[in-house]
């Protein structure tokens, strides 16, 4: 499966690692616009179901983050050294701490749940209109969450540089990105349209959104990665510790909030299984 799969995939995209990057940020994007566009023909999924889901998509995001970021960061690009990597998931976990401390999350921001570290719309942006203030808010706090998995995509690929025998990696987070994808924009929607937000402009600016940020961010960091080969260890550092914080400080206490822990970690157990099963698979 893994060399049949990367084959395909470099007979179609060839073997440049910054197209490869754009690629792959297309294919998280829009994997993300589908996730959003469920709400046109799923009109109300029941809380329940939506803690299952991002439950799942925070166990890929886990897996992920170690068996595609930090590992290899470690074991293959530091020759074993894990100290760079180690700086790198301590900085990304510091910028999103100090991001939150500007625009909160956007779960939070919609449903009201505001924590005494969150931001406020009115104290944050020079806006009178409670209520624009609010959507930008939104728009700027989704668009912090999204970046350090467009960025993890495009590490990859740089890493592999065009190698088809280093590809599966890559393609692996490639997928396990994309798959978390659907249930979070799905999630991000529902949010969006219960704040009052119309469900069909929604639904196209959130996929629009997500391109407008993971397609770039995916190939900057193939170019980062493939010009200053020192920072791969860093960088692959960096978006894991971006995205375990994520998963901590945001989906973690989101699906735990409306009394369905139990389901929502059974969610999370079967991303980690999923994840770890396309590692193999793609890059065993």
């Amino acid at each position: 499966m893994q060399f049949e799969f990367t084959e395909v995939f470099v007979r179609v995209v060839g073997t440049s690692p910054v197209i490869q990057a754009l690629a792959g940020g297309i294919i998280i994007a829009l994997l993300n616009l589908v996730g959003a566009s469920l709400v046109l023909v799923w009109r109300n999924p029941s809380e329940r179901t939506l803690d299952s889901m991002l439950g799942f998509a925070a166990g890929v995001m886990l897996a992920a983050a170690f068996t595609s970021l930090i590992i290899p960061g470690i074991e293959e690009y530091s020759a074993g050294n894990p100290i760079p990597t180690l700086i790198g998931v301590g900085i990304g976990a510091l910028f999103l701490d100090r991001s939150d401390v500007l625009v909160p999350h956007a779960h939070y921001l919609l449903t009201g749940n505001r924590r005494t570290d969150a931001a406020g719309g009115g104290k944050t942006l020079p806006v009178t209109d409670e209520r624009l203030a609010g959507v930008i808010l939104f728009i700027l706090a989704i668009t912090l969450h999204n970046m350090p998995e467009g960025l993890a995509v495009g590490v990859a690929f740089g890493a592999a540089m065009g190698d088809p025998a280093q590809l599966g990696g890559a393609l692996s987070l490639m997928f396990a990105i994309g798959l978390q994808n659907v249930p979070e924009g799905l999630a991000v929607s529902v949010a969006a349209i219960n704040a009052g937000l119309d469900r069909r402009l929604y639904a196209a600016v959130a996929g629009i959104r997500a391109g407008i940020v993971e397609i770039p961010l995916a190939v900057l960091g193939a170019v980062a990665v493939t010009t200053i080969e020192p920072l791969l260890p860093y960088a692959m550092g960096f978006a894991a510790g971006a995205m375990l914080f994520v998963i901590s400080d945001e989906i973690i206490p989101e699906t735990h909030r409306g009394g369905y822990e139990r389901v929502a970690t059974l969610g999370l157990m079967a991303g980690v299984i999923v994840m770890l099963y396309l590692d193999i698979a793609l890059a065993g």
